[in-house]
């Protein structure tokens, strides 16, 4: 699923930075870690005690490999405090922090039993907001790219084909009627506000045009001459001062549930037509109330989406803004990484679960929504990849752990590092356990016990 487009990321070079050099079976063993990736290894896991040094091993294996990288943690505080390291061991490249937007999350929900109808509510935190913004705007524009995530990264997102498709390319000399420009701009979900310049929003001046993208901590400045894009700028948005002179710039969309014109009226047939069979299909069932809740809640929604191009709960209808067949999962963070990104899942005995585990908690939600008129039935592939699917979407992964479950592991078979309070060392002693999938041997060391056989447990996000 990754676009196709005339964007040619810059190959930047991951480079560590840092006062401190690998010691003792350090070098040992990023050279043997690194040896495994290049060599096309699916599963490598590292094993070590809190405070060994994990990330820093992880950083200087990314050197190695010099690959785009996500690194998963199981929880937002473990995800900031991981970016921050990266960020200090790659001060030159591009450490990005991709986690839910929201500071308070109440999901859309029903209960039967009481006839209770919970209404979605939210508050969204505008800075991390950015962030995700900026994560997709790196990997789609640099290959020196680590993201540090939680599951938030196998959660719904628009498609990347759509986003690079909508993003709006400006070069210096390039012929631009400016009211095409500013229309591009109204589709892109940027909002013209002459006196409030705020993030996601642009204002005109002549034959200026400031914009201040969501993902960028600067605005840009279009200076046009007639049709003639004259010079382009990155600015400071509260002082105006000028930063850098460029020659080209993206703006890419202000969200990333955008479509085109054709695109979003496609999508209201489909709606529309699945709207008519399933009215349909609860009043074959005597239903009528749930119709009419259904009726009037997706009307509304249509009409939203003709006027202005985007309704409250957008996402529920994007199987079809995608084009996607009935069941099949959504594009997600993972779709915008180039094909030969690793992985790395850091606490691995509590994120691997939590991958498998978000889909049935998601599902049961949206299951009795469907069954009550709230939602339509494709509401529910607007959801978090299956562990299948997830699997199917990575390539090679490194498992970090320093308490290994049965559920970490991702082979019954896969070489392991595995660091105590001292260096790591080699053992020869094979331990076996159950597996999300199987491809490889499994090293520990005489330091960690070998994991025992005992069935995964599935946490919430």
């Amino acid at each position: 699923m990754t676009a196709t487009t005339d964007l040619r990321p810059t190959r930047g070079t991951f480079e560590v930075i840092s006062e401190y050099q690998p010691a003792g079976d350090q070098p040992t063993a990023i050279a043997e870690l690194s040896a495994a990736v290049k060599a096309g290894q699916k599963d490598t896991v590292l094993l070590g005690a809190t405070g060994t040094g994990k990330s820093a091993t992880t950083a200087w294996l990314i050197e190695q490999v010099q690959r785009p990288t996500l690194v998963m943690a199981p929880n937002k505080t473990l995800a900031a405090q991981l970016a921050n390291e990266f960020k200090e061991l790659l001060p030159n490249n591009a450490v990005e922090y991709f986690v839910s937007y929201y500071d308070y999350y109440q999901p859309e929900a029903y209960v039967p039993q009481t006839d209770t109808y919970i209404e979605k509510d939210s508050s969204i935190n505008e800075e991390v907001e950015r962030l995700r913004h900026s994560t997709t705007q790196s990997l789609l524009t640099r290959r020196d790219v680590v993201v540090v995530s939680t599951v938030s990264c196998i959660y719904g997102l628009g498609t990347p084909q759509e986003y690079v498709d909508r993003a709006l390319k400006i070069s210096l000399g390039q012929e631009r009627d400016r009211d095409e420009l500013l229309r591009t701009l109204v589709t892109e979900q940027y909002t013209r506000n002459d006196l409030a310049f705020t993030r996601g929003t642009f204002r005109v001046r002549g034959d200026t045009i400031e914009i201040f993208p969501v993902y960028e901590e600067l605005a840009v400045r279009i200076e046009m001459f007639g049709d003639e894009v004259e010079r382009l700028y990155y600015l400071h948005p509260l002082t105006g001062e000028v930063v850098r002179e460029v020659e080209e710039l993206f703006v890419f969309p202000a969200t990333h549930y955008v479509a085109g014109p054709e695109r979003m009226e496609r999508a209201i047939g489909g709606i529309e037509a699945e709207l008519e069979a399933r009215l349909a299909e609860l009043d074959k069932q005597g239903k009528l109330l749930e119709a009419q809740r259904l009726r009037m809640r997706t009307t509304y929604d249509i009409e939203m989406m003709r006027q202005v191009g985007f309704c409250s709960g957008i996402e529920n209808y994007s199987r079809h803004i995608d084009g996607r067949a009935a069941g099949s999962a959504g594009a997600c963070l993972i779709d915008y990484f180039p094909d030969d990104f690793l992985l790395v899942i850091d606490e691995s005995h509590v994120t691997v679960p939590q991958i498998g585990g978000m889909y049935e908690g998601d599902m049961s939600r949206k299951r009795t929504l469907v069954d009550h008129g709230f939602r339509l039935p494709s509401a529910m592939d607007n959801r978090p990849l299956k562990w299948e699917e997830f699997t199917d979407r990575i390539g090679q992964a490194v498992y970090l752990s320093a308490t290994p479950a049965s559920t970490s592991w991702a082979a019954p078979r896969a070489s392991s590092w595995s660091r105590s309070s001292g260096p790591p060392v080699w053992s020869t002693r094979r331990s076996w356990s159950s597996q999300p999938r199987a491809r490889s041997t499994t090293w520990c060391t005489r330091s960690a016990p070998a994991p025992r056989r005992t069935s995964g447990s599935w946490s919430p996000r």
